[in-house]
């Protein structure tokens, strides 16, 4: 536990030290947030509300998923598909910690830094261009930062299993960038479920996606009450088990085709 610990701050530090990136993405991010909100103001056509859907609703959801891209590294990472083409994982593989642990370490001292730098700071500056819906209970904020965590927990599970594809593969970035484009279509980010056909949003709720984005933003918006709340959670929380269950077996059949050169 203490070398997980030194993992995280050790990845904070070294995610805080590239300060422009953080500010060059800061920008990107707000320019396409207000990009974005202007294509949903459209869409809305003057209307109040569509499919129980507020306008104002709307414009906080793409102000947190906006803010929720680097957090929870929406884009995709190729780290660990690199280590593997590279044998770079053969140091890995040393580390007094599990292979998996030791990358969710990694990643969750780099999260951190984004979701306060690239999240929160987001977040203000958004609200300076469109009225952002705020949780009125400190129970709403407490259950949102609960939703948060396993969102993240569910997001890194499914970039792992992805990245290990390259076990199988000599150049798995194809696999990974359909992968990573049907996670962000599936997981309510480029559009809100709400948006799209019930029969389309009821489908893909039986997929791990809608855990990684859209609950958490239902419940940042309050449309989660009650026992709809609280399956929603169970539901972030079994994925992750599902997902780190599933990456287990794949790495331990992908660990025995590995070779490195030398050993």
């Amino acid at each position: 536990m203490n070398f997980l610990w030194q993992l995280v701050k050790l990845s904070f530090k070294q995610q805080l030290a590239y300060r422009v990136a953080l500010w060059a993405g800061l920008v990107t991010n707000l320019f396409f947030g207000v990009l974005r909100a202007v294509l949903l103001i459209a869409l809305y056509n003057g209307q109040a509300e569509v499919n129980g859907l507020t306008l104002n609703s709307a414009l906080s959801y793409v102000g947190l998923t906006q803010a929720m891209i680097a957090y929870l590294t929406l884009f995709g990472s190729m780290d660990l598909m690199n280590t593997i083409y590279t044998g770079a994982i053969g140091t890995d593989l040393l580390k007094p910690v599990s292979f998996f642990v030791y990358w969710l370490g990694r990643d969750f001292g780099r999260s951190l830094v984004n979701l306060l730098g690239r999240g929160v700071l987001f977040m203000l500056l958004y609200s300076l261009f469109y009225p952002v819906t705020m949780p009125a209970r400190l129970e709403q904020w407490l259950v949102l930062s609960l939703s948060l965590i396993l969102a993240w927990l569910v997001s890194f599970s499914w970039r792992y299993l992805i990245n290990l594809a390259a076990f199988w593969t000599p150049d798995a970035r194809g696999i990974l960038r359909i992968a990573f484009t049907v996670s962000q279509f599936f997981s309510g980010f480029i559009m809100p479920l709400r948006l799209l056909p019930d029969w389309f949003t009821a489908m893909i709720q039986y997929t791990p996606f809608p855990s990684m984005v859209n609950t958490s933003v239902e419940v940042y918006l309050g449309t989660l009450q009650g026992e709809r709340l609280w399956t929603a959670l169970w539901l972030q929380l079994v994925w992750f088990a599902v997902l780190a269950g599933l990456a287990h077996w794949v790495y331990q059949a992908g660990i025995r085709r590995l070779v490195i050169q030398g050993g």
